[in-house]
């Protein structure tokens, strides 16, 4: 099943179900999606306005970067799906003798860090939104203001959530200082992107309430 093209329902129908795949890895590279498409609407909302005619240039250049972002986010919710096969294979490998539990073990060392790499990789992604959402929540239509700190909400739970799938992967690794320098640049993205995130919340509830 290719999970970036079944109608929404389906996903969500498989999603809630016992099956594998999807799971919060996927769907964190769903919501980024999401999230740098409300983006992307912000710009699609300014560009031919007169009002925003000084802007429009910076508009279109912010869209194709998040049209970028919005099809490699897509992308990884199926190489999430792919990465998780061979992890779900080597857990349930024999381990019976000291022969199978070494091969066991280093099996698992190889698809757990192919497992890190995907959720890594979305968390990248989602910071470059937020990057691209802070202009368009500063520069773009006031009327679509509501939309851009509804895309930041999504990419900070995009990230938030791809993170904590790194996270059950680096914890059952037995190379502890590749572990601890995966774990490091999770934690330095979410100490400075979940932050920018809420900023741009607060300033477009803020101007909201105004």
């Amino acid at each position: 099943m290719g999970f970036s093209t079944v109608p929404c329902n389906e996903f969500v129908e498989v999603l809630g179900s016992k099956a594998p795949v999807p799971g919060g890895g996927g769907a964190s590279a769903l919501v980024g999606a999401v999230g740098t498409a409300l983006g992307n609407m912000v710009g699609a909302l300014t560009v031919g306005k007169k009002k925003y005619a000084d802007v429009e240039e910076e508009m279109k250049e912010l869209m194709a970067k998040a049209t970028t972002l919005q099809d490699e986010l897509l992308h990884l919710i199926e190489r999430d799906a792919e990465v998780f096969e061979p992890l779900s294979k080597a857990y349930g490998m024999p381990r019976e003798t000291e022969e199978e539990k070494a091969e066991k073990a280093r099996v698992m060392e190889i698809v757990l860090k192919d497992a890190c790499s995907v959720p890594m990789e979305i968390m990248e992604k989602c910071c470059e939104a937020i990057d691209l959402i802070v202009e368009f929540a500063a520069k773009g239509s006031a009327l679509a203001i509501s939309d851009a700190g509804v895309g930041a909400a999504f990419c900070k739970a995009a990230l938030e959530g791809a993170s904590l799938n790194v996270y059950i992967n680096t914890k059952s690794m037995k190379n502890r200082e590749y572990a601890e320098e995966l774990n490091k640049k999770c934690d330095e993205m979410l100490a400075v992107y979940t932050v920018k995130a809420d900023e741009i919340f607060r300033n477009v509830l803020g101007r909201l309430k105004a």
